[in-house]
């Protein structure tokens, strides 16, 4: 009887560690039927299981209502929005670099406005050099020949006009009194009932006004001192770039080729000499049509007995280089000289001269002598030429146009270059004979060179200034 509670003991140990193994078995049937189950309930919804064997979430049951996922913000924006945002910060970049270009070139204003200047020079005698290389002159000698001659003809005629102003000044002075005291007379027998006492205070007022504003016309003289230091300082400057544009030319053209990227350099070595050419017809068709209104003008003027009819005439030739703005002012002046002079009716008929001509030219002379060379809209004019006299001054007006016509003529050359280029790269038809798939040379360029120009292509096209043959 003492072996029985051992027995007893063993027995119920037994049978807990049975019930225990009955207890694990159960949970894992559980959870393998659970896991079939989120597998069947995945596969159903048509989401993978998880690579190890267990679902990580189960699915939602099938009453449970349908939550949509947050989209993408970036396809949330709609996609007009995108691309004026893209655009829009291109933009800002492109505004900003125009900016900080603008400053550059108004912080160095009078020297950009030189080389300017000494491009037009050099436009309008480029040619006589070329001839004068022609009949056998060194490029030295012939260049030297071509800029005192240029140099001497440009002084002269200042020289001409300020002697004119200065030999006519007292004639001019009393014509105008008289024009003066007739138009005094005028006003009083006029119906606008003007009295003499009334155009007396407005003399008195005028001389009062000059009196009080001595300081700032002290000022002003002081400033146009400065003004005429910087002139003389510019045109030295022209003069010496027009010597070495004349001289070195082609040479300053291949060195500027090699500072643009060798990817962009065919366009370049194709849109320089296109440029070149669209600037050297403007100049010598604005000198052509400014030497013809200002004979036939100054004609005008003469034959009606308008005093300084010849230094009238220079200038109409001098303004005739401003678009539009130098066509009004000249024959303003001209018209204003004559009204003090001589009197309503010659003005009246100065008016009728100047009109008459300056239509002619707009209508017959500026397309006949310019033609397609240099195409720019009457709109693009006005806006350039306000923009160059705001940023500029007279100087800016000056060279507003032809910077426009350039810009055109690049542009246009560049577009058509990189459409051109697109066909040829892109992948020939399928059956194309080889002749029509085989690579062109870019214009000007001879294959295998390194640098992508030479200077027998640069020869060939030119640059500034074009090339001699």
């Amino acid at each position: 009887m003492s072996k029985l509670p051992g027995w007893l003991g063993r027995v119920g140990a037994e049978l807990t560690d049975l019930g225990a193994r009955l207890d694990e078995k159960r949970a894992q049937a559980e959870s393998d039927a659970d896991e079939r189950v989120s597998r069947s309930q995945a596969e159903a919804v048509g989401e993978p299981a998880d690579a190890g064997g267990s679902a990580s979430v189960p699915a939602p049951p099938a009453y449970a209502p349908a939550v949509a996922a947050k989209p993408d913000p970036v396809a949330a924006i709609p996609w007009g929005m995108r691309v004026a945002a893209e655009a829009g910060w291109r933009l800002l970049v492109l505004a900003g670099t125009l900016w900080v270009l603008m400053r550059v070139i108004s912080a160095v204003q009078l020297v950009v406005l030189a080389f300017v200047a000494a491009l037009l020079v050099t436009a309008m005698l480029q040619p006589t050099v070329v001839r004068l290389r022609r009949l056998g002159l060194p490029r030295g000698l012939a260049t030297a020949v071509t800029a005192v001659l240029g140099f001497v003809i440009m002084g002269l005629v200042g020289w001409f006009v300020v002697w004119q102003v200065m030999d006519n000044l007292d004639t001019l002075s009393d014509k105008v009194r008289d024009g003066i005291d007739e138009l005094k007379r005028w006003l009083l027998d006029s119906p606008f009932h003007v009295t003499e006492s009334q155009i007396n205070d407005i003399a008195k007022n005028l001389s009062d006004t000059i009196g009080t504003n001595t300081e700032e016309i002290t000022s002003a003289g002081l400033q146009g001192v400065t003004v005429m230091v910087e002139f003389l300082t510019g045109m030295l400057l022209a003069m010496f770039s027009t010597l070495f544009l004349l001289y070195d030319g082609k040479r300053i053209w291949h060195w500027v080729l090699k500072l643009v990227p060798a990817q962009a350099r065919p366009g370049v070595a194709g849109a320089g000499p296109r440029a070149w050419r669209t600037l050297t017809a403007y100049v010598r068709g604005t000198v052509i049509v400014a030497l013809i209104d200002a004979i036939f003008i100054g004609l005008g003027i003469y034959c009606l007995n308008v005093p300084m009819a010849v230094p009238l005439a220079v200038f109409i030739f001098l303004f005739a280089f401003i678009p539009l703005v130098g066509a009004v002012v000249s024959g303003a002046l001209a018209v204003v000289v004559a009204l003090v002079t001589e009197g309503v009716v010659t003005a009246l008929l100065v008016l009728a001269v100047v009109l008459t001509v300056q239509q002619i030219e707009g209508h017959i002379l500026q397309p006949f002598i310019l033609g397609r060379a240099v195409r720019v809209h009457p709109l693009a004019v006005v806006l350039s030429v306000a923009a160059g006299g705001m940023i500029a001054g007279i100087g800016g007006a000056v060279v507003a146009v032809p910077l426009v016509a350039v810009t055109n003529t690049v542009v246009g050359y560049l577009r058509a270059y990189g459409q051109e280029e697109a066909r040829r790269h892109s992948a020939p038809p399928r059956g194309a004979p080889a002749l029509e798939v085989a690579p062109i040379p870019s214009p000007g360029l001879p294959p295998n060179d390194p640098d992508g120009v030479s200077a027998d292509a640069a020869d060939a096209h030119g640059g500034p200034p074009q090339p001699e043959k």
